[in-house]
């Protein structure tokens, strides 16, 4: 017998008995790329939740902290409602948060965090085992789940303010995490639970739109968008769903989602803020400075080159499925993963994500500008309900296109070069990402540490004044990402922030040191 037979029969002899060297070398190598990826990432996000201990008042939490403590729970939420916006659950959650002084804000990055990074990855975990996979490569999955949180909260214009300011956070951050665990809880009740759990999940579907509807506008154009365009790919007619389980659930969801935005929209508070911010008449110089606004929105999210390791992480976990594989799938059994739709409808949900997130962009950047005037497209925490499904595509883009490159880099020769390379580009990309987001991080930690260092002097002044009788005390403005401090104002009765500052401390007035212009 010939060496060349004796190593045929050697090889053949190894698939016989289970062995895949090349796959086994594969998955080895993106699981242990995968880990340090994962390992920046989670280190920049407990940086993120500590940072949740370094927290003080600012802008809007002066007259979230005055109200809760003064009015309770029920009596800010019908504040709201009558006199400021008609953000009834924003008013409520507040409320909770606020109950304790600063110690629910403080809390609430932690608490995003580790809800968002969950959600995440019990998602991530279900919509792979749809597709047959038992087993989802863990390493991969978990570098997948920190870097796109990572990128969501530290990658954008306004970090402190997506992540660390309660505010903001509960408007534009949270409701992203509740309609990610809501669509978790669907899922589920698809998969593995009783019958009688479907129609739960709709029923929850409907009430938990209704809430979302009432805690904030640009999440409920861009999930009312998203969730009517599922619901009409899911139509049992069209071949990719069995039952009309999942139209039902979108269906109760929009229902939910646009009944609570018009009890929003028609609250005294939400008629009394559109009376302070008169509409202009749509026109057609109007929809052209929408364009261009929604244009420099996107100019700004391309200018930042870490949202490509959204791609590259997805890379690396789809290279580990291709790896995962048995053998007789990569070399003619089965062409691609079960639970894959017909190829005429797969073909429209990849190339719908991107057309669908800019649209949904369109519709936030409109109504910032109804609102806000000329600057509203720069309030970027809104930009979180778009960014976030922006990420999970770019995510399912890498994935895809790493199965498919890791399938043809195995089968049918192995090619070890062309491995090594992948590894390589998707590694030192998704690294790439997570490098980009340390000097944002660095400077939100010393910019939130400082002033908190400066705010705690401050307050323990001013409360010491306050006790001894004085009724107008001095503060020093102390800004930080982007917010308004008291004192921003050009008159002291349009300045709703200082006024919220006094009614905190209990004094009549406060005013800037003398040393300050």
């Amino acid at each position: 017998m010939s060496r060349t037979t004796i190593s045929e029969h050697g090889d053949a002899r190894a698939r016989e008995d289970g062995g895949d060297t090349d796959g086994d070398g594969l998955r080895r190598a993106s699981s242990g790329v995968a880990l340090v990826v994962a390992a920046c990432a989670a280190a920049l996000l407990a940086v993120g939740a500590f940072l949740g201990l370094y927290v003080r008042p600012t802008s809007d939490d002066w007259c979230a902290l005055w109200k809760t403590r003064d009015m309770g729970v029920l009596g800010i939420t019908a504040d709201f409602y009558s006199t400021q916006n008609g953000r009834v659950t924003n008013a409520f959650l507040t409320g909770l948060i606020y109950s304790g002084d600063m110690r629910g804000p403080k809390l609430l990055p932690a608490v995003l965090v580790i809800a968002l990074g969950g959600g995440l990855f019990f998602l991530g975990r279900a919509a792979l085992r749809s597709l047959g996979l038992r087993r989802p490569p863990a390493a991969p999955l978990v570098a997948a789940v920190a870097l796109l949180s990572a990128l969501l909260f530290f990658a954008g214009t306004r970090s402190y303010q997506v992540l660390l300011w309660a505010p903001a956070t509960i408007s534009h951050t949270l409701p992203s995490v509740i309609g990610l665990w809501a669509v978790l809880a669907a899922v589920r009740a698809a998969h593995h639970a009783p019958r009688w759990a479907r129609g739960a999940a709709v029923g929850s579907a409907l009430v938990t739109g209704a809430a979302l509807g009432m805690l904030s506008e640009p999440f409920t154009l861009v999930a009312g968008l998203l969730a009517a365009t599922t619901g009409v790919l899911c139509l049992p007619r069209l071949g990719w769903a069995g039952d009309r389980y999942v139209s039902t659930w979108c269906a109760a969801a929009c229902l939910g989602l646009a009944t609570g935005l018009a009890l929003l929209y028609t609250s005294p508070g939400a008629r009394w803020r559109r009376e302070q911010h008169p509409q202009e008449p749509l026109s057609m110089a109007g929809i052209g400075e929408t364009f261009h606004d929604w244009w420099r929105v996107w100019q700004t999210i391309g200018g930042q080159g870490a949202y490509a390791g959204a791609v590259a992480v997805g890379a690396l976990l789809g290279l580990a499925l291709a790896a995962g594989r048995p053998e007789r799938d990569r070399t003619g059994g089965r062409d691609r993963p079960a639970g894959l739709p017909p190829r005429r409808l797969l073909r429209v949900v990849v190339l719908l994500p991107v057309p669908l997130v800019l649209l949904a962009s369109l519709a936030v950047v409109h109504g910032l500008r109804s609102g806000y005037g000329d600057t509203g497209w720069t309030y970027g925490r809104t930009w979180t309900s778009f960014l976030f499904p922006l990420l999970l595509a770019l995510c399912a883009y890498g994935t895809w296109g790493g199965y498919l490159l890791g399938r043809r880099l195995l089968a049918p020769v192995p090619r070890p070069a062309g491995r090594a390379a992948a590894l390589v580009a998707a590694g030192a990309v998704a690294l790439g990402g997570a490098a980009a987001l340390v000097q944002p991080v660095y400077g939100l930690t010393t910019a939130t540490v400082v002033r908190s260092v400066a705010w705690d002097r401050q307050n323990a002044r001013i409360r010491a004044e306050a006790a001894a009788g004085d009724r107008d005390v001095v503060y020093r403005p102390l800004l930080i990402g982007g917010l308004s401090e008291p004192l921003f104002a050009s008159s002291y009765e349009r300045d709703w922030a200082a006024r919220c500052t006094a009614t905190y401390y209990r004094v009549d007035r406060i005013h800037r040191p003398p040393d300050t212009p």
